[in-house]
């Protein structure tokens, strides 16, 4: 069967022969999200960081910089244990939540950081998940 796209909405003859395609295909597409929100991160992080410098002093657009940084290296985690979930691992570890209590605990004892920037550049990879479900909701042409 096909769509008005011209892209069949059945699975490939290929696939259907080899059961261990479709969990490749998968990972895959894992993949391409995971490069998808980095980059998406990264574009956000970067603009965000030239507005909190033209608008704030540099040392708050650090701290937020800071935090992005953090964010991202936070994402990178979450996204390397929940691929290994399929191997054996049942749940996501805790490593992650450990460099979130940890950068807020530096945060809040070293004088020359401020928590609050660092905290909204830590949630800088939010804001890229809501870009991808925003782009997923939006009708485009290439879809």
């Amino acid at each position: 069967m096909q769509t008005p796209e011209g892209v069949s909405s059945q699975p490939s003859d290929r696939q259907a022969d080899n059961p261990s395609a479709e969990p490749n295909a998968s990972m895959q597409e894992y993949y391409q999200l995971q490069q998808e929100l980095l980059v998406t991160t990264l574009v956000l992080a970067g603009i965000i960081f030239i507005t909190v410098c033209f608008f704030y002093p540099t040392n708050i657009a650090l701290n937020y910089l800071l935090g992005a940084c953090t964010g991202v290296v936070y994402l990178k985690v979450l996204a390397r244990n929940v691929a290994q979930l399929g191997n054996g691992k049942s749940q996501v570890g805790k490593s992650q939540v450990a460099i979130f209590v940890g950068l807020i605990i530096v945060a809040t004892q070293w004088d020359q950081l401020q928590v609050l920037p660092i905290f909204l550049g830590f949630l800088t990879y939010k804001a890229a998940l809501l870009v991808y479900t925003f782009r997923l909701l939006l009708p485009s042409d290439s879809r």
